[in-house]
């Protein structure tokens, strides 16, 4: 079995697992049933953890918890959770001491022999990841397994993976930063500004990105966005095939858009794939990431699965999902949108001006674009969380503003803000939670903070 095989091979070693979470069980379970010294690195006090720090007690595994968990980590191997950056002091000391820091994610690209298509940007790549999965599944020729930063992790699912299965994957900065290995197809979807708060600077957030590509052989192939400049040099360094997709220009390789339609060019042939007026989701950006889907499924799929997936599929929870419409006025759910850029594919969406919710946790990302593009598609502006002041100050400093267009209120209280802006709304209006921000200051991740404004809108 290959997860067995992999587990055996790191006999001898100590190996520390950082992150004492449900992800991580059934690899610590697997390390101690394999008789590997293993040793548990949580954040989290031993009351905060529960009764799982016995269990891992109670199968030969030791605990470093609390303030201090990573002090003296003395480790041959460490498998970090992607929210710890291989900049930290601690990581640094052990990767000096000769450490290798790992992941789920990259461990599982060591031992899968399916063939990889992974998927990264600053927006989209979830969308974009479950668009290919589903091109896939309708195709029927292999079965296939979404993982990554979505769904679970295929590492422990990987016995059950076949030679002829195709994995799909989308990938974050943070599990891209320190992988060493490449997916056989990579999908750039775009770059933006991001999770500033997080990496140093924007140059090793892009680093970050590039490894997707980076470690491909010739025969691979990396799908890239000619639009973006970001990614549009990334292919200059792709050591693999090259394909684009693009909205603004004709491509001789890849996915454009001309006109009212989208087109395929391979082989010195261009094909129709579809009319853009045929697409279920709504949106610009929705446009973009099918492109980028299409041309990456060449030659896993036929057209008419292409064709039926954009019909039908619904799209995914949290990324402008209708919750519902009370008295002539929409909902929408757009939770996912993390950062101004993708806050901006959200409004531009809709053909009128709409009533938005945003606000939250500072990534360190300005706000002086999305400040010009709510004064240009924004009634009225509902301002909440942590960034409340940023966004206000953003807004009123963009070109065009004038008081009261957009009408900003603010509010502190989440469920107030959702109430104001229903009560600014009349028949026809549409109302958009699309925050801008990450979730942290005031709820666990972006599904929560999506799920509570479905079920207050749902109360109205």
């Amino acid at each position: 079995m290959k997860l067995e095989r992999y587990i055996n091979g790191l006999k001898g070693s100590r190996v520390a697992v950082v992150g004492a979470g449900i992800s991580n069980t059934p690899l610590i379970e697997r390390l101690c049933a394999s008789g590997v010294d293993t040793v548990v690195c949580d954040k989290r006090s031993r009351d905060e953890i529960g009764d799982i720090a016995t269990r891992f007690e109670s199968l030969g595994a030791a605990l470093c918890l609390g303030e201090g968990y990573l002090n003296g980590l003395d480790a041959d191997i460490v498998f970090r959770t992607p929210g710890l950056m291989p900049s930290h002091p601690a990581l640094q000391l052990a990767a000096a001491r000769g450490a290798r820091l790992t992941s789920e994610v990259e461990a599982f690209f060591e031992i899968c022999d399916c063939k990889t298509i992974g998927i990264t940007g600053s927006d989209g790549k979830t969308t974009t990841t479950s668009i290919i999965a589903e091109i896939l599944r309708r195709e029927g020729r292999q079965k296939i397994h979404v993982g990554g930063n979505i769904g679970t992790p295929l590492l422990y699912e990987v016995d059950n993976i076949a030679p002829e299965d195709i994995a799909v994957l989308e990938l974050s900065s943070f599990q891209l930063i320190t992988m060493r290995q490449s997916p056989d197809i990579a999908v750039v979807t775009n770059l933006a500004p991001n999770h500033l708060d997080v990496h140093k600077d924007m140059e090793e957030y892009a680093e970050a990105k590039s490894h997707i590509f980076m470690h491909q052989q010739t025969a691979d192939r990396g799908v890239f966005n000619l639009d973006n400049s970001y990614t549009r040099s990334y292919a200059a360094a792709a050591p693999g095939r090259v394909s684009y997709f693009s909205r603004c220009e004709k491509v001789s390789d890849g996915v454009y858009l001309d006109g009212a339609a989208i087109y395929e060019a391979a082989d010195g042939r261009v094909e129709k794939i579809i009319n853009v007026s045929d697409i279920l989701l709504p949106g610009v950006h929705n446009i973009e990431n099918y492109m980028a889907a299409f041309a990456a499924v060449r030659g896993l799929a036929e057209r008419e699965s292409m064709v039926d997936t954009a019909r039908t599929f619904v799209g995914v929870s949290h990324r402008i999902e209708l919750v519902r419409e009370l008295r002539g006025v929409r909902y929408y759910n757009d939770s996912i949108a993390s950062s101004p850029t993708r806050t901006m594919a959200g409004l531009r969406s809709f053909n009128q001006k709409v009533i938005l919710i945003a606000g939250g946790k500072d990534k360190g990302v300005p706000f002086d674009e999305l400040g010009e593009e709510m004064v240009a598609r924004v009634k009225t502006l509902v301002l909440t969380g942590h960034t409340a002041g940023q966004i206000r100050t953003a807004v009123m400093s963009a070109p065009g503003y004038v008081p009261g267009s957009p009408e900003i209120i603010m509010e502190s209280d989440f469920t107030a803000a959702i109430i104001a802006a229903a009560n600014a709304a009349s028949d026809g209006d549409i109302v958009i939670m699309s925050p801008a921000c990450t979730s942290f200051d005031r709820f666990k991740n972006f599904e929560e903070r999506g799920n509570t404004f479905i079920k207050i809108v749902k109360g109205l």
